[in-house]
């Protein structure tokens, strides 16, 4: 008996204090016509952010939008047209969280936002190559820099080729894919 709680004892002590039972940081998986990649979140790091992009992602917002600017050797960017290139109703912007330790890097993925520092909604971008000019340096509008909030953990050699797709202006935009970049479906997987 006494044998047989001590085995529970340590089933429980391993099982809660393990690190496998930490919960893992949300992954969401991208589908395009371009091929697959997913993004892994960080909530420690930007909890609101990751927030607002989770939902979005649970709402089926993303589906049928399209990467609408790609910029080769910079990022790519999408969550907010149409195939047509209409935007699509978003919920309030958010406050931006770009002073959270994370830096524009190659893979990163952040918030897009106007010039308003606190105006990111839906639309995201991949960087591409390392943007430090993106990074947060002070508190001042003109240098609060961009939210990084996840990083590609799979399938950035997609990332890449949609990066180096052939661009046009289209519709009063600049840099759109000639041919659309189409988001299928994303979906929050873990």
């Amino acid at each position: 008996m006494k044998a047989a709680l001590n085995l529970i004892k340590l089933f429980f002590v391993f099982f809660f204090f393990s690190p496998l039972s930490y919960a893992a940081n949300p992954i969401v998986e991208f589908e395009t016509n371009q091929g697959n990649f997913k993004i892994e979140l960080y909530p420690d790091k930007a909890p609101k952010t990751v927030s607002n992009f989770l939902y979005y992602v649970d709402n089926g917002f993303y589906k049928e939008t399209v990467f609408h600017r790609v910029i080769s050797n910079f990022m790519i960017q999408g969550g907010g047209f149409t195939r047509d290139m209409s935007e699509k109703k978003t919920q309030p912007p958010i406050a931006n969280e770009s002073n959270n330790g994370l830096i524009n890097s190659a893979g990163t993925v952040a918030m897009a936002r106007t010039n308003d520092p606190n105006s990111a909604t839906a639309q995201f971008f991949i960087n591409l190559i390392d943007n430090n000019f993106l990074n947060y340096t002070s508190p001042e509008p003109s240098a609060i820099g961009y939210c990084v909030f996840g990083k590609i953990i799979e399938g950035m050699n997609v990332v890449y080729k949609i990066g180096q797709l052939p661009t046009a202006n289209s519709r009063g935009f600049s840099d759109v894919p000639i041919r659309p970049v189409i988001i299928i479906n994303a979906k929050h997987i873990n």
